[in-house]
């Protein structure tokens, strides 16, 4: 019998949760706070957390957050059970970690399966030895962010690198992900944005392209520029672009090195730790 930790304020949604869990073979515990329910994840060291967003103290997604940025608990698999079904909210729990994302009211099959699936997650990272070379292909930032969340969790395995250094290269990937997603394929469904990770005996390279016809790096009036990076603003404005442009300008500071193609069409980001001191 597995152990599921449910963060719930609200006593009889906790209660009704736990007796489904009971038929699902696992012994309910509930935390009542974000912040108990931290402590009690690093003390029972539960086999999955079924997560409410809406608590007292600390909201659900910084529970995740801090989750995920503790090396004793990253890889607790974690469910997210809400009310609140809006596609924003729903990428933001990807965003901050989650596995799965169940929204109420649900059918008790949902709930089990995102729980099965969240804890093979856990499973398969245990299980398999992800040095080397991973490829994957994405269509959605939803996608693009359970791989960074399972790409995140290699880093921390198998380099030497400090949490913040982990952290800063998952938010350039994301950047330039989703800036392959958003306007380099124009989020069309059917083109595909195409990632490679390789962990290399002193260096991470991650290579990201999309199916777009590329972009002239040198003429991006849209995007900061370390020489200007506030009239880009404008432009934005005028184009009815969203608020943003420093994404490139960013990644520049989070990685050692970044190149591009001469298409315009594929960014290779490369951070570096001292060969041999890997984990």
């Amino acid at each position: 019998m597995g152990t599921a930790l449910i963060v719930e304020d609200h006593p009889d949604q906790a209660e009704m949760v736990a007796r489904l869990l009971r038929l699902h073979d696992y012994e309910p515990v509930v935390a009542m706070t974000g912040n108990s329910a931290l402590e009690m994840v690093r003390s029972l060291s539960p086999d999955v957390v079924v997560l409410d967003l809406m608590l007292p103290d600390i909201n659900g997604f910084d529970v995740c957050r801090l989750l995920r940025s503790d090396r004793s608990t990253m890889m607790t698999p974690v469910v997210m059970l809400t009310a609140l079904g809006d596609d924003a909210t729903r990428t933001q729990g990807f965003r901050v970690g989650a596995n799965a994302y169940v929204t109420k009211p649900y059918g008790i099959q949902d709930l089990f399966n995102a729980i099965d699936s969240a804890r093979a997650w856990r499973a398969n990272l245990e299980e398999g030895d992800m040095q080397g070379e991973i490829h994957v292909e994405l269509n959605s930032e939803v996608n693009l962010l359970q791989d960074l969340n399972d790409f995140l969790m290699t880093l921390w395995r198998f380099t030497p690198f400090e949490d913040n250094r982990v952290l800063q290269l998952r938010q350039a990937v994301m950047e330039i992900a989703q800036n392959a997603i958003e306007w380099g394929n124009r989020h069309e469904s059917d083109r595909l944005v195409n990632i490679t990770y390789r962990i290399y005996e002193d260096k991470v390279e991650i290579i990201v392209r999309d199916q777009g016809n590329g972009f002239d790096l040198n003429n991006l009036p849209h995007a900061a520029g370390a020489d200007d990076p506030f009239s880009h603003l404008d432009v934005r404005d005028k184009l009815g672009l969203r608020s943003g442009g420093y994404g490139l300008m960013i990644c520049k500071g989070m990685v050692d090195e970044m190149r591009y193609n001469d298409a315009g069409n594929e960014v290779t980001l490369i951070k570096r730790f001292t060969a041999g001191a890997a984990q």
